[in-house]
């Protein structure tokens, strides 16, 4: 059985933000759309309002106007995102921009310049006028790709599985806006894969004529990276054409990880498998942790107090459960948790909690329930150990037999472990008591590394808050 389907199909939040959705085939016409949409919507709902409340444009809408056009482009592409999260960014988005303003404008007193009714109505129409922007776009977009006349055509050399997904992600999607023609590759159709769904229509000693005689606007490259001389040769013969050629990342190589380019002492390389917190991500990610772990523990306090005076009282034993995990780039932390068993295990040989286990507390089992036993590891994010989002930690004698399972296991390792997670919102939550089971749950966490930003962050930590009230797969 494999997981990477259903991890596909969950992780609808992230569809926007993999590179091989990244803006393929993407009428130019679209990005200058999208560029400006935002931005624009921004800047007319203000002046509208302040004409229809004060009759008039004054310059103080109209500098805040520029100020908010700059704050805001390029709009970010939205196109081809679940709506959900079409409509999620969109208003956290403008929380930041809208927050900004206000905050600088009561700072500086400059406030007063502006009509209470004008402010207090921009704050709800403008996103109210994005969303319903973007969801006008989508259904014309169709429409719009048409409108163009014939779409560029393109084709793919190599019928490998990096090659095929990127034939499905064309033909699939509504708004790729190419022609795909079909597959360049030696192999004849009884040597493919899948001869009935991808259509052979030449050699690769063939493609510069193909390319001329059917005017082709673009090659993908989906040949494997250990085929050097072969693509040299492809490359050589395709000088003579107009064609733009890409390369499609052999994927099955290795799995990249925060993959971008870089330079050391002048030399170009490229990272396969890094952390996403480096530089200014780093202190967003450690700064939110700090400020949102703060803000938590204060409002929480009064309850903290309450469950260790109830664990206390339950079953005879400590009030906190200490346990080594496995933290940043794997060195063992201690964290902490409200005791809900009759006994603190931690040694190489733990039996994960299952329905009814008869170790777990009356107490216990409604604080595992709800995850109020989660809540001291807060105090482990404000000492560095932990983040308030990112992959589960794992009891080290777990992550020392699955390390030898699992191929990339350790990679979840290399940021802070969370107290929630992808995973953890996407259904992996609970006993992972097969190895199918604990294989999700490492595909959801290595896809949080690939795409994290401060939104899906946000976005996991509104669906814990909820799935807290619902969901009953916690022993």
């Amino acid at each position: 059985m494999t997981t990477g389907s259903s991890v596909n199909g969950a992780a609808a939040w992230l569809e926007g933000r993999k590179p091989r959705d990244a803006g393929l085939g993407r009428s130019h016409v679209f990005r200058v759309i999208e560029a400006v949409l935002d931005p624009l919507i921004l800047v007319l709902t203000l002046w509208m309002l302040a004409i229809y409340w004060n009759g008039r444009m004054t310059s103080a809408y109209l500098i805040v106007g520029v100020i908010v056009f700059s704050l805001s482009f390029p709009g970010a592409s939205q196109l081809r995102m679940p709506v959900k999260r079409m409509i999620f960014n969109v208003f956290f988005n403008w929380l930041w921009v809208a927050g900004l303003l206000l905050t600088t404008g009561f700072l500086t007193g400059y406030i007063t310049s502006f009509s209470m009714n004008v402010v207090g109505h921009w704050m709800w129409l403008a996103p109210l006028s994005q969303v319903f922007a973007h969801l006008t776009l989508r259904r014309l977009a169709p429409q719009l790709i048409r409108m163009q006349g014939a779409l560029p055509r393109a084709v793919i050399v190599g019928m490998n599985p990096q090659g095929e997904a990127l034939a499905r992600g064309i033909t699939v999607s509504e708004y790729a806006g190419i022609t795909l023609l079909g597959f360049i590759d030696d192999r004849g159709d009884e040597r493919c894969a899948h001869p009935d769904e991808f259509k052979l229509v030449g050699k690769i000693n063939e493609l510069p004529d193909f390319v001329k005689r059917n005017r082709v606007q673009s090659i993908y490259l989906s040949l494997p990276m250990t085929s050097r001389p072969r693509i040299l040769q492809v490359l050589d013969g395709l000088k003579d054409t107009t064609a733009s050629i890409y390369f499609v990342p052999d994927m099955f190589i290795t799995d990249l990880i925060q993959g971008r380019s870089d330079s050391v002492c002048g030399v170009a390389v490229i990272s396969v498998c890094d952390t996403p917190f480096r530089g200014y991500n780093g202190f967003l990610k450690r700064a939110s942790d700090v400020l949102l772990a703060s803000l938590i523990l204060l409002l929480i306090s009064p309850l903290l107090a309450l469950v260790a005076i109830l664990v206390k009282l339950d079953s005879p034993g400590p009030v906190f459960f200490k346990q080594r995990r496995y933290g940043l780039d794997g060195e063992e932390i201690v964290v902490y948790k409200f005791r809900s068993m009759v006994v603190t295990e931690d040694s190489d040989q733990i039996v994960q909690a299952k329905k009814n286990d008869a170790r777990v507390t009356c107490l216990g089992a409604f604080l595992r329930r709800t995850s109020l036993d989660e809540l001291p590891q807060f105090l482990n994010v404000l000492q560095g150990r932990m983040s308030v989002v990112g992959p589960r930690p794992h009891a080290v004698a777990h992550n020392e037999l699955y390390r030898t399972l699992i191929k990339g296991y350790m990679v979840r390792h290399k940021v802070r472990p969370g107290i929630t997670g992808w995973a953890q919102v996407n259904g992996q939550r609970g006993e992972t008591d097969t190895l199918d089971k604990m294989q999700a749950r490492i595909d959801f966490d290595m896809d949080y590394l690939r795409n994290w930003s401060l939104q899906l962050d946000l976005y996991i930590i509104l669906k814990t808050i909820r799935l807290v009230f619902k969901d009953s797969t916690a022993y």
